[in-house]
C-alpha cells in the first residue's frame, strides 16, 4: 500500500494531472462511451477491498471524491431516470458506466495510498474506453471565456449582503427577470434542444450546477448562506439560461442568444463580444 499523505488543497495533490482528466472528462463522457464502459466494468472481492480502501477516511480529499460522485449523479440524472425521450441508453446500463467512472475518480484521488495493482484495477474500465484525455477542460462552447465570466458573477451576488455594489447588480438581475418571460422560456427550450442535438446535454448540466452552487454558497465575510426566496430564484434562472445560451451559441439562432445572454452580458462589460 501507498504511503498515507496529507492533502489539504486539490492544487496540492501529487497526482493532479489525473484527477484533472479524470473530472474534466465527466461532462463529455458520451452514448458510446456508456456502453463501453458498462462492458468494462466488472467487479470482484479484490476490487471491492481497492475501493474500500480508495474510499477509506485516509484517502486524499475523500469528501471531494464523494462530492464529485455526488456531481456524476446530476450529470447524469436524466439518463437514470430513462424518462426523456433523448436518452437512449438503457438505465442499468448507465448504472454500470458510472460505477466504472466513480472507480476512476476514487483510483486517481487515492493513487499516493494505493498499491500499483489497486490503483490499475480500479482505474482499467476508464482507460480501456479513456486511453488518454480527450479534453484539459470541460468545453463550454463557442463563447466560453463569456460563460466563464458569468458563471464567475454568482459567487460576487452570494455575498451581497455585504456588498453593496452585489446588491445592486442582484436588484437589477431581478428586474430584467420580468423581462420577455415567455419569450426567454422558449428561446431556453430551443437551446436545450440544440444541447441534445450537438451531444453537450451534459456540460449544460455541468453549467447549470456551477451556477447553482456559484450563487447559493456562503457569503465570505459572515458565513452566511443565501436564502433562496423568489428574486434568488429568478436571477439563478436568468443568469443560468445565459450562460447555457452562450454553451451553444454556435446551434441556435442569434436572436435566440441575444434575448437569453446579451441582458446579462451587459452588466460585464469587458466580456461582450466585438460589434
Amino acid at each position: 500500500m501507498g504511503k498515507t499523505i496529507t492533502v489539504s488543497r486539490l492544487e496540492d495533490h501529487p497526482n493532479l494531472p489525473e484527477v484533472l482528466g479524470v473530472l474534466a472528462q465527466l461532462a463529455h463522457i458520451g452514448d458510446d462511451h456508456l456502453v463501453a464502459l458498462a462492458d468494462a466494468w466488472v467487479n470482484s472481492p479484490a476490487l471491492a477491498q481497492a475501493r474500500d480502501r480508495a474510499l477509506g477516511p485516509e484517502s486524499p480529499l475523500v469528501v471531494e471524491v464523494l462530492a464529485a460522485f455526488d456531481a456524476l449523479s446530476s450529470l447524469f440524472a436524466d439518463d437514470l431516470a430513462g424518462e426523456a425521450d433523448y436518452v437512449v441508453v438503457e438505465c442499468a446500463v448507465t448504472v454500470r458506466a458510472l460505477k466504472a467512472v466513480r472507480d476512476a475518480i476514487a483510483a486517481a484521488y487515492a493513487r499516493p495510498m494505493l498499491t500499483r495493482s489497486d490503483h490499475a484495477a480500479l482505474l482499467r474500465p476508464w482507460r480501456t474506453v479513456f486511453p488518454q484525455p480527450t479534453v484539459d477542460e470541460p468545453d463550454l462552447g463557442p463563447r466560453a471565456d463569456s460563460v466563464k465570466a458569468l458563471l464567475s458573477l454568482l459567487p460576487r451576488l452570494a455575498g451581497r449582503c455585504h456588498d453593496e455594489d452585489g446588491q445592486a447588480l442582484f436588484d437589477v438581475l431581478v428586474d430584467r427577470s420580468f423581462v420577455a418571460e415567455a419569450d426567454r422560456a422558449d428561446a431556453a427550450q430551443s437551446a436545450f434542444q440544440a444541447a441534445v442535438l450537438t451531444s453537450r446535454r451534459r456540460v449544460w448540466a455541468l453549467v447549470r450546477r456551477t451556477g447553482t452552487e456559484g450563487l447559493l454558497r456562503p457569503c465570505t465575510t459572515c458565513r452566511g448562506s443565501v436564502t433562496p426566496d423568489r428574486d434568488t430564484s429568478r436571477v439563478l434562472e436568468l443568469c443560468l439560461d445565459a450562460a447555457c445560451a452562450l454553451l451553444v451559441a454556435d446551434a441556435v439562432p442569434d436572436a435566440c442568444t441575444d434575448l437569453l445572454a446579451e441582458q446579462v452580458l451587459a452588466l460585464i462589460p469587458a466580456q461582450r463580444p466585438p460589434s
